[in-house]
């Protein structure tokens, strides 16, 4: 059933492990008379598991999670339902990351920068069914496809899969290779492959450098 078939304002849930964003983004939603936050979740199995009765007409996520990447719980979300809503609210780069979050099944991508004053029209937006994205990154998206490619970012990190970009990311978090083999539930092994495949990508020659790199580009906010 669509939201304009729905009585009453549109259900919202907000899936951020942290508190203070997630209040923040309800209350700017809850301000509005046609939105509603029903729901709110701080991690990827908390968002499973509370949306079973949440019923939401439209998830916000963000990507940094406490048990994994928010790539990932899109990924799922689009794979149980194909008619739920999705807007990726994040802190990470929008040049990197927006194109992701679409691929993955999500319907829009805003930065949490701009949240407090996009995030009704976002909301709004994409529960219309259509795709939100910031100007300067549908500028480039036009840009891309009148080159015939769409490469939005040309960062070499850019070239990194979904799973070798988490596991970078987790790197520059100061994580092991055992402790991220647990947090994406890899085997060891398998997250050494994924080190190896970054390592060859960036141009790294070692494992200090490639540790390096991940807390830099962790640092300096992607």
């Amino acid at each position: 059933m669509s939201t304009s078939d729905k009585a009453g304002p549109a259900r919202v849930m907000i899936v951020d492990d942290h508190p203070l964003v997630r209040r923040g983004i309800a209350s700017v939603i809850d301000g509005e008379p046609d939105l509603s936050v029903c729901c709110e979740a701080e991690s990827i199995a908390d968002a499973l598991q509370r949306l079973r009765g949440a019923s939401p007409d439209l998830l916000i996520a963000d990507l940094s999670l406490g048990d994994g990447n928010g790539l990932e719980l899109v990924k799922r979300l689009r794979a149980q339902d194909a008619h739920l809503k999705i807007l990726v609210c994040s802190m990470h780069d929008e040049q990197l990351f927006a194109q992701r979050a679409l691929a993955a099944g999500a319907n829009g991508y805003i930065g949490k920068e701009q949240a407090t004053e996009f995030v009704v029209d976002a909301v709004r937006h994409v529960l219309a069914g259509r795709t939100w994205l910031s100007r300067d990154m549908t500028e480039r998206a036009l840009s891309g496809v009148s080159r015939g490619h769409a490469d939005f970012a040309r960062d070499p990190v850019a070239s990194l899969s979904d799973r070798e970009l988490e596991v970078f990311e987790l790197i520059g978090r100061g994580y092991g290779p055992s402790q991220i083999a647990e947090q994406i539930h890899l085997s060891v092994k398998t997250v050494e492959t994924h080190r190896e495949k970054i390592k060859r990508k960036l141009g790294l020659r070692s494992g200090v450098e490639l540790t390096r790199r991940a807390l830099q580009w962790v640092t300096e906010g992607n």
